[in-house]
Formats: structure tokens, sequence, C-alpha cells
């Protein structure tokens, strides 16, 4: 194989300074003092957050992380092309949406900036690389990727991997520090050793797995799709709890106490969202489309219907139950992002609950802790684009004078009708929930999405609370 690889010091880039590059990257930095590891994204707004004290990703602990290791061995800029000429090991971190357009549209991934990163590797590069696909991916994305590098006029050669991400927004730090397992999949066993002896600075050598490169492709979208799965049955029988009088927390504690089955990801809510679930799972399904595997993809495939299923089942719910109509309406919206701790909104189920309310003429006043003004308007225009990337003129004045963003919830639930609780910030289990109580109309209607709040003692105090999975 190629013997000077081995001994020449290892030089990292990651092209794509989002979710995953960033974070992880500042991580390998942090843990490698020794290794000069370099972000490149051609955003040059993105760069300039990452490089300043207000960083584009809010994620708990990223900020000491990034400031330990910046300017010593990590570095931030646009510079793509220098970056690739002087690494050895480039990891591609560029988003891969899914397509809205063509063939598989509305499921496939559309892989146009991954493979204009392949072509910018080949063009750019001498010698020998590891290329690593650090983004989620559909499986056989490798093989694209390694013939495009295949093309490189340079005589430049390549070894490919896979290592999917597997960080939860919110505790991504934690994930990084102490992960799970990390995953290597790839062909050439020397490749795989060399970014193993990366992980391997600080995570014991057994959790690192490595694999062929299919599997390691498709573990990722199975360990998503497995997730994502059981939040939509927790969702399903919370359906049946709100029509029989079970209460759907006390049904997941009982099951969640099976070994078997374990207590993580059975929290009934108002529906899943962030950016990799519904992707990874239509993803799959169109996977197994294209191989003709038509009552695999159906299986999963309504795990989605039923995410969607939900959304539209609570929005239903609250205007039935506000006398069946929210008109003209003042509703407080608490938690815009679609967990907590973390600012990003990606197919966040406040997005699909406030279109609906808007829709039916509903006043919002939004607020989260984290999710800028400019988010929370930039995602409810964009939920009501048509197909033809219009969104209406009706649909642009419901946005712009039925929603107001305010800064904090007290604010956002004075004179309003009713409370809905998107998202599950701990600060919102710490409000006077009197002082919330006396100055909203009567009867005093929450809707709570999470079920994060007290319903005891806000029954007590006169709320009339509505949760999911409870009669």
């Amino acid at each position: 194989m190629h013997s000077s690889s081995r001994t020449s010091p290892i030089r990292i880039c990651c092209i794509g300074a989002g979710y995953v590059g960033g974070p992880t990257m500042a991580m390998i930095a942090k843990q490698c003092p020794d290794i000069p590891v370099a972000v490149v994204d051609l955003n040059q707004a993105r760069i300039d957050q990452w490089n300043s004290d207000e960083l584009p990703v809010y994620e708990p602990g990223l900020q000491e992380v990034v400031a330990e290791a910046r300017g010593r061995n990590l570095t931030f800029s646009t510079d793509v092309e220098g970056a690739i000429r002087s690494s050895n090991i480039i990891f591609i971190s560029v988003n891969t949406p899914t397509k809205m357009h063509g063939i598989g549209a509305g499921r496939a991934a559309n892989l146009e900036f991954v493979e204009k990163c392949a072509r910018k590797i080949a063009e750019c590069s001498q010698g020998h690389k590891i290329v690593v696909e650090k983004s989620t991916l559909p499986v056989r994305t490798a093989e694209a990727v390694k013939r495009i590098l295949s093309s490189a006029s340079s005589g430049a050669t390549f070894d490919v991997l896979s290592n999917p991400e597997f960080l939860a927004e919110g505790t991504a730090v934690s994930d990084l520090l102490a992960p799970d397992r990390v995953l290597i999949g790839g062909e050439s066993s020397q490749a795989i050793e060399q970014l193993a002896s990366v992980y391997e600075r600080w995570i014991p050598r057994e959790k690192i797995l490595t694999t062929n490169l299919w599997s390691s492709e498709l573990s990722k979208l199975t360990a998503n799709a497995f997730l994502a799965q059981r939040v939509s049955s927790i969702n399903a029988i919370s359906a049946l709890c709100e029509v029989t009088g079970a209460n759907v927390d006390e049904v997941a504690r009982a099951i969640g106490t099976d070994s078997r089955i374990g207590p993580k990801f059975l929290k009934a809510s108002v529906g899943f969202g962030g950016s990799c679930f519904q992707k990874d799972i239509l993803n799959l399904v169109y996977l197994c489309e294209h191989f003709g595997l038509s009552e695999v993809a159906k299986y999963w495939e309504q795990v989605v219907v039923m995410n969607d299923y939900q959304k539209k089942r609570f929005s239903t719910r609250m205007v039935r139950t506000m006398f069946h109509t929210v008109s003209d309406k003042q509703i407080a919206v608490w938690g815009f992002a679609f967990k907590k701790d973390t600012n990003d909104t990606r197919e966040s189920a406040a997005i699909y609950v406030c279109r609906d309310l808007l829709e039916e003429g509903a006043r919002l006043m939004v607020y989260d802790p984290r999710v800028s003004e400019k988010q929370i308007r930039q995602d409810l225009m964009n939920v009501f684009k048509a197909s033809s990337g219009e969104v209406s003129e009706r649909h642009r004045q419901l946005i712009e004078k039925n929603v107001t963003v305010v800064k904090d919830a007290y604010t956002a639930s004075n004179l309003s009708h009713a409370i809905v609780v998107l998202t599950e910030w701990d600060e919102f289990k710490k409000l006077d929930m009197q002082r919330v109580y006396d100055q909203m109309h009567r009867p005093a209607f929450v809707f709570d999405g999470r079920n994060v709040l007290d319903a005891h003692t806000m029954d007590k105090i006169g709320f009339e609370v509505h949760g999911i999975g409870r009669s």
C-alpha cells in the first residue's frame, strides 16, 4: 500500500462547518493538540461566527471546547483548496438535504454538495489522501465518491472511509467525549487504522467498531430509523390513551422497565423533529423501493406517516377544544426548537403546529430561549411555500401580522387564550404558573405537547390542561 502515509504526521481538514463538522472537529482538535485541524466552508458568514464568541451552533459546553483549541491547532476558514492540499485525512461533512425535485423527490438525498466536494478534492490533491464520509448519506454513496476521486488527473490516490456521526443535538459535546461507539467502514485496513488512531487518543479501542463500507453506511440509517420508530410507536399508543382514559406516561414507564425494551425514546410528544430522523427514514424508504422491496419501504414509511398524523392530531385537538375556533384568539407558543438545549429548528413540530394555527386565523406570541426571530419567520415562510416555491400574499400577511416573537414566556402568555408547549425547555417547569394564569383569558387552556408541566398543580390553579396521551 502507501507506506509513506503511515509515517507522515496526520493533518486533518473538514469540508463543511455545520452541526456535525464544527463540533466534531473541535473535539478532535481539543483531544489531539498536536494534530492540525482545519474546518473549511464557502459560507463566509458562518466561518466568521465560528471565529467569534457567538458560535453558529448552540450546544452546552461547545464554546469552551472551541475556545481551548482555536488558534492553537483548530482553524476555521474559507480556504477549501489550501486545506485539501495540506491535509492527508479529509472529512466530507456537507449538507445532504432531501431532494425537492426530480427522481426520488421528497425521499432521496440530494448529493449535489457531496459530489462537488469529491470533485474539488480530486482536483486539488497530490499524493495519498484518506477521504472520510461524515455527512448522513444514503448507502453506496462511497461508490460514487470513489469513482469521482479515481478520475483525479494529478495521479493522487485515495482511500474512502465511512465514519457516520451518532450525535444527538443538545448533548453533542458529551456524545463526542464518550460515545457509545465510533463506526469506521472501509476496504483498506491501513486507512481504517489511521483514522482509528485519532479516535483512540480518548476513546477506548473496544468502542471503535470497524465494518465494511456498506454496513457502516446502512448502520447509520438503521439506528435513526429504529429510534424514530420508538417515538412513533409510543405516539400511536398516546392516541389510544386519550380515548380510553389511560395515561401514556404511565404506560411508557411500565414498558420501559422491561429490560428487553428499555426506557429511552419512549416519551410521547407532539412528534419528533430534527434534521436526521425523517430524512434518514425517507432515504431508507427510497433505497428499499429502488431495490424492489416495496413491503419493507411501506413498513418504514409508516413511521413518518405516524409522525405527521401526531402533529396534525395535536393542532386539530386544540381547535376543537377551544370551541371549534381559534380565529383572532391569541395563543402563546412556548418553544420553537425541535428539542431543548439546541437552537436547531429543522423539522421541528412547532413549525407545523404554528402553520395549522395560522391557517385557522390565530394570533401567535412565540417565545424560544435560543431560536432567533429571523429563524422563526424564515421557517414559517418555508412551510407555507407552494410547490412553485412561492408564498401567497395571504400567507405573507399572516406571518407578518399574526406572529409576534417575544423575549420571555410571561410576555407570551399575557392576555392569551391558550398556551401551547412545543419544546421541553427546563425553564418552563420553573415558571410561576399562578402569575401566568392571572394574566390569561378564561378558560385558560394549556396544551402541553411535551408533557413537561405539572398537570396536577395547574389543575388546582384553574387551568384546563390537555397533555399528550391523557384523557
